[in-house]
């Protein structure tokens, strides 16, 4: 019990920083403002996080629970390339609705410069698990090329979602994330179509 309570604990600290960070500007909000928002205490914030800036790595875990929800909702028999077709449209779309342009910038260029955990290429987040399942299975059926490891597909898609990520923040935004990947992923996907 004391485990799941540490879990919803951190979760509710991260839910209120990316709230904030999103309504207020990263710069704008404080430690007090999260620990406020979260009805969490300081001490709770400290056990967690060295500070704001940890925070910008906690990103991937609100992906993740996104991925969490996608996963129940995708049908069995909907074909890989749909799925993954889906799955970066619905995180695009939260993005496109919640995340700001500065905060993602921030993640993105703290993964650059970061000498100790790298949160969006951790192969133990549920993204590249679910990604892993369903290319495993896209090729089990016989719709995605099996000359090319399961790895291989994976390690290409992600770096295809983040520069997708990173040029809509060089860009300042000035589309929308979720409409331009519905264009790109469909043509980025032939090359990986059995």
């Amino acid at each position: 019990m004391p485990k799941k309570a540490g879990r919803n604990t951190k979760g509710r600290i991260v839910a209120a920083a990316w709230k904030l960070f999103y309504e207020q500007g990263y710069d704008n909000t404080t430690v007090e403002d999260i620990v406020f928002e979260s009805e969490t205490s300081k001490g709770s914030f400290y056990h967690y996080f060295g500070g704001k800036d940890d925070l910008l790595g906690a990103l991937s875990m609100i992906f993740d629970e996104k991925y969490e929800e996608l996963r129940e909702t995708l049908p069995a028999d909907m074909p890989a390339p749909q799925k993954l077709v889906t799955l970066t449209h619905e995180l695009f779309m939260m993005i496109d609705n919640s995340v700001s342009i500065e905060l993602l910038a921030r993640l993105l260029s703290a993964q650059l410069v970061t000498h100790g955990e790298k949160h969006l290429l951790d192969r133990s987040r549920t993204y590249f698990k679910l990604l892993n399942q369903v290319i495993r299975t896209g090729q089990e059926r016989g719709e995605l090329r099996d000359d090319l490891t399961v790895s291989e597909i994976v390690k290409a898609y992600a770096m295809f979602e983040r520069a997708l990520m990173y040029d809509w923040c060089l860009s300042g935004g000035e589309y929308a994330l979720s409409k331009y990947a519905d264009e790109m992923v469909p043509i980025f996907l032939v090359g990986f179509r059995k």
